[in-house]
């Protein structure tokens, strides 16, 4: 295997012709039938753990540098996660690949049928710049584990990490099959107007439209994981323990993963008038107690999302509301935690995501109210919700609509591999995680096999009605009565 360094694109060095060069060779090799056997996937599968392992600190060290992440949170939210998912896939791998036997009506016999899981071909995938190793190379384990080529275009908005992924990945992986190509906005619109067998990405809904328009051209399926305004019910609670776990997850949720830059944070808090202030008391000494040294929490990505997240707060109406924090540093790319107690609906801090540390919460006269709140509003990737009320948990979830609901608990849920993860609506569409990212990846195609011996001449023409009759009963599975017709002994 070529030890290559994946591809600068756009005005840097490589234009759209470079650029279908090297999907022209993915799909060389794909149609090639390389990519689809067991020991390459499994082989491919092994060399990104082994990438993993040899290049964790070096992973570490540009998350580091492109978001300030702490080492630990980085191993957490990134590399850890991304080891597990890759052992997960080795271990199950087989199973996955093998035919599903599904079982016929009896009047189909003697055929058979399975569902024989096929890759679709070559992919693209376009990931994010929060998690910009996670969110890269997740997709990446369905993709090969499905037996793809596949194209991984990082964002360039973590450039450290992108140039890591470029010259690392091809030193581990099938370079002929799996490509890294780096370049901005120029180059992602080169590659969408390509024909691809799947597009996943990850990132805005401004930039999802942009994907769907492009993918509609080819009729090519579409993953969107997009994200969107994430709450979290607050009820109550009685027991000073449990509140304080509680406030905990909801700070840590918010603020200990990228600083708010998740799609699965926390954007704002809803809690009854009565309860607010005790709330905000006990999130002011968890962000004392885990985020006094800010060296533990991760800086805003760039200039222009830190001018964006200012500009939210410099809103009188929205400046007045605010209850703790909003210090910034210009010069460090950094918000300290900040809360802020019911800035107005209409502004845009409750209107578009928030991504980043600054906190809302909304004061509602009833805790069940929260439902009505959120179903006037776009569905988000998931609910959280704090309550030891059965009754009220089963109506956030059948009253509701989200890509997940979490109880009194947050973040975890992204990584449970027999769970899958995705948005609905406007939060996106498509799942993926485990063996969710393999079917996501494949066609299930069902596979019917039947012999000669027994043919049913009532399903041709010449018609009759007792043709007619034949068929009713067959498609009410009433075979008793099918028989008796068939033999003539009822009408």
């Amino acid at each position: 295997m070529a030890l290559i360094t994946g591809k600068k694109c756009g005005d840097e060095e490589m234009g759209a012709l470079g650029l279908e060069t090297e999907v022209a060779e993915a799909r060389t090799t794909f149609d090639s039938g390389k990519t689809k056997g067991f020991e390459w996937r499994k082989s491919q599968l092994e060399a990104l753990l082994r990438l993993l392992q040899e290049k964790e600190e070096d992973m570490l060290k540009v998350l580091k540098e492109d978001l300030g992440k702490h080492r630990v949170e980085a191993y957490r939210d990134e590399v850890g996660a991304l080891t597990k998912s890759v052992d997960n896939a080795l271990l199950n791998l087989k199973k996955w690949m093998a035919p599903e036997k599904v079982s016929l009506p009896l009047v189909a016999v003697p055929t058979v049928a399975e569902i024989v899981p096929e890759p679709l071909g070559v992919v693209l995938v376009m990931s994010s710049w929060n998690f910009p190793i996670g969110l890269s190379l997740e997709p990446m384990i369905g993709a090969i584990a499905a037996g793809n080529a596949a194209i991984l275009k990082p964002s360039e908005l973590a450039p450290a990490t992108s140039e890591f992924l470029a010259v690392e990945v091809p030193k581990y992986l099938d370079c002929e099959a799996i490509k890294v190509i780096q370049g901005g906005p120029q180059v992602a619109e080169q590659l969408l107007d390509l024909k691809w067998d799947k597009i996943f990405f990850t990132g805005s809904a401004q930039v999802g439209r942009i994907v769907m328009t492009a993918a509609a051209k080819h009729l090519t399926p579409v993953t969107l994981e997009l994200g969107g305004k994430c709450p979290a019910i607050f009820d109550s609670l009685k027991s000073s323990r449990d509140q304080r776990m509680a406030v905990g997850r909801v700070a840590g949720a918010k603020w200990g993963s990228c600083l708010g830059q998740a799609c699965i944070g926390i954007d704002y808090l809803l809690v009854t008038d009565e309860y607010a202030p005790t709330l905000i008391e006990l999130l002011k000494g968890v962000i004392k107690e885990f985020f006094s040294n800010s060296e533990h929490l991760a800086r805003i990505v760039n200039k222009h999302h830190f001018q964006r997240l200012c500009n939210l707060l410099q809103d009188e109406s929205v400046a007045a509301s605010l209850v703790h924090g909003g210090s910034v540093n210009a010069e460090e790319l950094f918000i300290e935690p900040t809360i802020l107690l019911n800035p107005p609906l209409d502004k845009e801090i409750m209107t578009e995501e928030i991504f980043g540390p600054l906190l809302p919460i909304i004061t509602l006269k009833k805790i069940e109210d929260s439902i009505e709140f959120l179903r006037a509003r776009p569905k988000p990737l998931v609910i959280y919700a704090f309550t030891h009320d059965e009754k009220f948990k089963q109506r956030i979830v059948d009253d509701t609509s989200s890509g997940c609901v979490m109880f009194n608990d947050t973040l975890i849920q992204y990584l449970c591999d027999t769970i899958p993860f995705g948005g609905v609506g406007q939060s996106g569409f498509g799942q993926y995680h485990g063996k969710f990212s393999f079917d996501n990846f494949s066609n299930r195609k069902p596979v019917g096999r039947r012999n000669f011996l027994i043919e049913f001449s009532f399903r041709y023409p010449p018609w009759n009605e007792k043709k007619l009759q034949l068929l009713r009963h067959i498609y009410r599975f009433d075979y008793i009565g099918f028989v008796l017709c068939f033999l003539g002994l009822k009408r």
